[in-house]
């Protein structure tokens, strides 16, 4: 039997993410070598890229990073999501550290859609071969799965976390003025709970209005609601789908008796832009 302890596969379990039984299985073949079961768990890994493509990955984390934009007269925020298979690894250092590596990658190429980042190179190699060796270190299925980049006089980020013994698991950036930072933090919290899909009414697709519109009256008609009643019953309703859809229009969380929109307006600023990202969703 190789010479190895407990205290050698949580070790090598941590660093590499596999589970017990590989662990052990790789030991073994090494004769209790750390290094060389690390090898074999590697090259396994590799091995088994293809079978894991049909696998869900749909744990992970999400990462930002927020610049001054060259000309120095604003920010730009970088948002990422990188998920795996289970939180197991979400966890691990080895792909906390690949996140890292993705992140800055995302911030040097200025990359706006996943393929264009994993495309992207480090230190000479694609972040897709890196994402691969990654993969076949943990033995699970990694995938790069979205980028957002948000512009603006300055942009605030807030990264949620929902346990925690787990990296962050919901994102936002937010953009706006320079009046508007000052309730931007409170602002990106709220986005982070409410996951509004619009900045303002006008961000709607005069499309989805319409057929909101429609809804409203057949929905009106049918509950047999009288004629004359009827367009302010469809407005109401509208208004109703904004204040659950649109970020200005949406109730405070912090306080309710008012919108987000009143709540940056009294402090003088502007929302500009958001994005939010939340793991798996």
């Amino acid at each position: 039997m190789a010479n190895y302890t407990a205290a050698d596969i949580k070790a090598l379990r941590e660093k590499t993410g596999a589970g017990m039984l590989d662990v052990k299985k790789a030991l073994d073949e090494a004769d209790g070598d750390a290094e060389k079961a690390l090898e074999i768990i590697r090259v396994k890994g590799l091995k088994g890229v293809a079978k894991r493509e049909g696998r869900s990955a749909s744990d992970g984390l999400v990462a930002s990073d927020v610049s001054t934009t060259p000309d120095g007269e604003g920010e730009v925020g970088v948002l990422v999501e990188i998920n795996s298979e289970t939180d197991f690894v979400a966890k691990n250092q080895t792909f906390v550290s690949l996140a890292d590596r993705v992140l800055a990658a995302a911030v040097a190429s200025g990359a706006n859609d996943a393929d264009a980042l994993l495309a992207a190179e480090s230190d000479g190699a694609s972040i897709a071969s890196i994402v691969d060796e990654t993969a076949a270190t943990l033995g699970e299925k990694i995938v790069v799965r979205r980028v957002s980049r948000v512009a603006g006089e300055k942009v605030t980020p807030y990264l949620h976390r929902t346990a925690k013994d787990l990296p962050p698991q919901v994102g936002v950036l937010v953009a706006s003025d320079a009046a508007g930072a000052a309730v931007a933090k409170d602002v990106a919290m709220h986005v982070a709970a409410f996951s509004p899909t619009y900045l303002t009414r006008e961000d709607v697709p005069a499309d989805l209005v319409a057929d909101e519109r429609r809804i409203a009256e057949e929905t009106a008609r049918n509950e047999g609601k009288p004629e004359g009643a009827l367009p302010k019953i469809i407005e109401g309703r509208l208004n109703g789908f904004f204040k659950e859809n649109v970020l200005l229009d949406q109730a405070f969380a912090k306080d309710p008796k008012k919108s987000v929109g009143q709540v940056v307006s009294e402090a003088g600023g502007t929302i500009t832009g958001f994005t939010r990202f939340r793991v798996g969703a």
